[in-house]
C-alpha cells in the first residue's frame, strides 16, 4: 500500500519539529564550530518554515521535500558533534 502524502508529511513535520528542540549546540559560538552551528542551524530552521509554507499552500510535496532536507542538516549537526542530543532520542541516526 503506498504510503499516504499528508500523513507523511505530517509526521515529518512534528518529527523534525521535536528533533529541533531537543538538539543543543556544545560548541563555544566564537570559533570556527560555533559559526558552523549558527549556519546549520539556520539552514534548518529555514526548511522548516519553507515546509510549513508549502503544506499552508497545500504543497505536499515540497512541504515533505524541505522537512526531509532540513532534518538532513540538523542530523549531519549532530553528526559532526556541533549539537547534543539526549541519549535516548529516536530521532538522530546516532
Amino acid at each position: 500500500m503506498p504510503a499516504d502524502l499528508a500523513e507523511k508529511t505530517d509526521r515529518y513535520e512534528q518529527m523534525f519539529a521535536d528533533a529541533l528542540d531537543e538538539a543543543e549546540v556544545v560548541v563555544p559560538p566564537e570559533t570556527p564550530l560555533g559559526a558552523a552551528a549558527a549556519d546549520v542551524l539556520e539552514m534548518a530552521e529555514s526548511y522548516l518554515r519553507d515546509g510549513r509554507h508549502f503544506r499552508e499552500a497545500e504543497d505536499l510535496v515540497n512541504a515533505l521535500a524541505s522537512f526531509s532536507y532540513g532534518y538532513g542538516w540538523l542530523d549531519a549537526g549532530v553528526r559532526m558533534g556541533l549539537f547534543s542530543i539526549p541519549d535516548d532520542s529516536h530521532l538522530f541516526t546516532m
